[in-house]
């Protein structure tokens, strides 16, 4: 491990002392916290910032995403306080002007979600918090200490943190990855975009005036790239670059003047600037941590891979590290289950972001707002194969995450696999299989009889006898993680009995994904 291991003395005296620190109150910090305190585990999130930046950042909610976040009931808070949409407004990949059709994966959330990454936080926060996490703002990490029982942080006002575990959630300059001289290899940024949140005094005919396809909403002159995204009562969202200017340092303030001169060489002078609500740049950098685990330390989010933002993808996997994550460290803290299986944590989430990392370098060569005649040609071609059914079943899959899939222990088909909000009735009542994960418990759903009455269950996994309505399962029994996946399968009675006890035993196990 790349970890900094050091002996702390016993007498040490902490200003903080709980079960769990996360640094960093992102959407995945948050989730986190979310997760570990409904399972009943202390902890304590650290913010450097003293209050929530309203800054544009991730904003979109991919579908697979929002099927975990209804799970929990988090979803419906952050529906009311969505940006409206138009029903062409579907996923896409590389800005390619073909809609990503989600309907063969069987979802109710077909669609991504546009809303302020803000708003997001603000839904997780209340959640969080009235749970009885805590979150403390103004408070930033200067040193990572750890020892055998637990890690010690000292903080920017001088005081000291002590949790069995730390989590990582600070962004892609983590301070704590930084600390800990985690590697953090990959590709530097190569170009420099502005992301803002702006309002229109006035607009011209070349403003859209609805969220439609993302290929509608770009424009490009030989001075600029442009993506202009409308949020109602004459606001927008306003991206662009300037493909002529030398880089400006990914600090330095982005000025109304700036944006402005961009709006106008693109969209006319009729278009007229009002103000800029927020804004911030970012680059197309791509890089992945080497492990996300150190010991007693944990990287999710962008503390754990960085990469362009084409597809909205961002947020997204750090929200999924953070379910993933979350029932896994809660399960070892509880004393449920061995360290081991934190180890699961890297073996499956490390793979993803990997993929995410290299289909979005693909989508960075696609879609340069100045393509060779190659690129062109290749990007015709790649359009002409997204009008296939099986080839846009297969990019919808991998875009929205509905296709994700993890090589868990087993050989049922369905292990590893998210599956459809079915209908079920649960004693003589209708309900969504999604309402069975409120809790936030593994579910041993029976739909067969297959389950013997006198199966002894581990805390915190419920046994659910039901019959389906609609579309079901082919399995007669299934073990499901409290993240939506399968972890276990049966399709008939003897197979039930047989499997059953090394399943469960397996589930808090530490048995890593291929």
């Amino acid at each position: 491990m790349n970890a900094v291991v050091t002996q702390i003395e016993t007498e040490i005296e902490t200003e903080i002392e709980t079960d769990v620190v996360i640094v960093g109150a992102g959407p995945t910090g948050l989730t986190l916290a979310h997760e570990l305190a409904l399972a009943g585990v202390r902890a304590v999130v650290l913010e450097r910032l003293d209050e929530r930046l309203k800054q544009v950042k991730g904003g979109t909610i991919q579908p697979r995403t929002s099927e975990m976040l209804e799970l929990r009931g988090l979803l419906e808070p952050m529906l009311k306080r969505a940006t409206p949409r138009d029903e062409t407004a579907t996923g896409h990949f590389a800005l390619l002007p073909v809609a990503l059709d989600c309907t063969p994966w069987d979802t109710a959330h077909r669609y991504p979600i546009g809303l302020p990454q803000w708003e997001i936080e603000e839904v997780l926060e209340d959640r969080a918090t009235a749970l009885g996490a805590e979150v403390r703002r103004g408070v930033a990490v200067t040193a990572v200490e750890q020892d055998a029982d637990g890690v010690t942080l000292t903080t920017s006002d001088g005081g000291r943190a002590r949790a069995r575990y730390v989590v990582a959630c600070d962004g892609g300059r983590s301070t704590v990855r930084k600390l800990l001289k985690m590697g953090f290899p990959g590709r530097p940024g190569t170009y420099m975009s502005v992301l803002t949140d702006i309002r229109l005094s006035s607009a011209s005919s070349l403003v859209p005036a609805t969220a439609g396809h993302i290929s509608t909403l770009t424009r490009q002159t030989e001075d600029y790239w442009t993506m202009m995204v409308p949020l109602g009562d004459g606001k927008y969202r306003f991206t662009f670059g300037n493909l002529k200017t030398p880089e400006t340092d990914r600090d330095t303030p982005v000025t109304e003047e700036e944006v402005a001169e961009a709006l106008r060489a693109v969209y006319g002078e009729e278009t007229v600037l009002a103000g800029v609500d927020n804004s911030s740049r970012f680059t197309d950098a791509t890089r992945q941590v080497e492990r996300y685990r150190a010991d007693r330390v944990l990287f999710a989010g962008d503390a754990a891979h960085i990469h362009p933002p084409l597809g909205g993808q961002g947020l997204n996997l750090g929200v999924q590290d953070a379910f993933n994550l979350g029932w896994k460290l809660a399960s070892v803290v509880r004393g449920e289950a061995a360290d081991g299986l934190l180890d699961s944590y890297h073996a499956e989430r490390h793979p993803v972001a990997a993929r995410v990392l290299h289909h979005t370098s693909a989508q960075r060569a696609l879609s340069n707002p100045s393509p060779s005649p190659d690129v062109e040609a290749l990007r015709e071609i790649m359009s002409d194969l997204l009008r296939l059914p099986d080839a846009n079943r297969q990019m919808a899959g991998l875009m929205s995450g509905l296709s994700l899939a993890y090589e868990l222990p087993g050989t049922h088909p369905l292990t590893g696999t998210r599956l459809p909000d079915t209908g079920l009735s649960v004693a003589d009542q209708e309900i969504r299989l999604s309402e069975l994960f409120g809790a936030g418990h593994a579910v041993l759903l029976d739909l067969t009889g297959a389950v013997p009455a006198e199966t002894p269950l581990p805390e915190r996994v419920d046994l659910v006898r039901a019959r389906t309505l609609g579309t079901a399962p082919t399995a007669a029994a299934l073990l499901i993680r409290p993240d939506g996946y399968v972890s276990w399968a049966a399709d008939d009675a003897d197979t039930c009995r047989m499997e059953l006890p090394s399943a469960l035993a397996s589930l808090l196990g530490g048995e890593p994904g291929a």
